[in-house]
């Protein structure tokens, strides 16, 4: 019911209602776990977008990356309160937005300053821990990616920064080549799995960050097939190779285009299949930016025996006063093996 909430403010309600789920038992919705309290958890995952672009919002400037970083440090790792399935406090792992990218490599609208990696640098330190830590004289975007692995549980874990591009396969090729071909896969990034054409290298000429072309040089491909505006359907089918590479490759968990969704991606020909995870944002939510009742985040939970995984949508906020969480939507999906799109022989 309030307006104008400091982001602060309201990612420190959101990690409340998370550390609130160590009071509530699983919903009686036939998912993995129904009925039984949630117990620990093995980790938290911040899909990108820490920070905002700096530029100036409704006349007012956008504070730096770096403040955003240690705002998203004191509500996120100091304020979880919730423990893992060893003991230890719950871990949470991040991967950069498209936001986070830019306030490092800049943008084709004024920024103040012109560059701050403060989100993209923390990010990078903390999960692919460099034996000598980076700068913000010494972080170099084009060579130094966020891509990283955790195995959890029984599932192995990549975290992607941005979208898997050519670089983020190969690594994740290179990856995948020590993992077993039965170890369910799950990927964590920020943008959907269609991936945006804006995102990707200018094709243009110069390939660089330009109020005419508005290409924001966030990934290692040059862009095929158009304008920023266009369907990245080249880069789709790149990406629905992989995975017919990979059919342990079975969900995909992203934010940026923000709201609560569960969907299957088939790929621009219809020969791939992945079960894909869309989760909302606390600050600029498609639905719950207007109606903070529907701000929600997932919680997923695996039962190995059966290779079960169950996504639960948490309505963080439904009742406008505090309180526990609600429980939303849900479903559940088989980890492995994954099902076979129907045009293709390929397991």
């Amino acid at each position: 019911g309030r307006v104008a909430v400091d982001a602060h403010e309201v990612n420190a309600a959101l990690v409340e209602a998370v550390n609130a789920l160590g009071s509530m038992s699983f919903p009686e919705d036939g998912g993995v776990g129904e009925g039984e309290p949630v117990g620990a958890v093995d980790f938290l995952a911040e899909g990108g977008d820490i920070a905002n672009r700096m530029e100036l919002d409704f006349g007012r400037q956008v504070q730096t990356a770096t403040q955003s970083f240690e705002q998203f440090r004191a509500d996120y790792i100091d304020g979880l309160r919730l423990h893992a399935g060893d003991g230890n406090r719950t871990p949470v792992y991040a991967v950069p937005g498209n936001h986070d990218v830019s306030n490092a490599v800049g943008f084709h609208r004024p920024m103040t300053p012109l560059r701050d990696p403060g989100s993209i640098l923390a990010i990078y330190n903390l999960f692919m821990r460099p034996s000598v830590p980076k700068t913000a004289e010494t972080f170099n975007y084009a060579h130094d990616r966020v891509l990283y692995a955790r195995d959890v549980a029984g599932l192995h874990v990549l975290f992607v920064g941005v979208w898997p591009d050519s670089v983020a396969r190969t690594w994740m090729e290179a990856d995948l080549s020590r993992v077993s071909a039965t170890t369910p896969v799950v990927i964590v990034a920020h943008d959907q799995v269609d991936g945006e054409a804006k995102h990707f290298l200018n094709p243009r000429a110069a390939h660089d960050i330009n109020a005419t072309d508005l290409f924001e040089n966030l990934l290692a491909d040059e862009f095929v097939g158009g304008d920023a505006t266009a369907v990245a359907v080249t880069e789709q089918r790149d990406f629905a190779a992989f995975l017919r590479r990979h059919p342990n490759v079975t969900a995909y968990f992203h934010g940026n285009s923000n709201w609560n969704q569960f969907y299957d991606w088939v790929g621009p020909d219809h020969d791939a299949l992945l079960h894909v995870f869309r989760v909302d944002s606390p600050m600029k939510g498609r639905f719950s930016a207007a109606d903070e009742t529907r701000l929600s985040f997932q919680i997923a939970t695996v039962n190995m025996a059966s290779r079960l995984l169950t996504v639960r949508e948490v309505l963080w906020n439904a009742t406008r006063a505090p309180g526990l969480p609600t429980w939303g939507a849900s479903t559940t999906v088989a980890l492995w093996p994954r099902p076979v799109a129907a045009n293709t022989s390929e397991p």
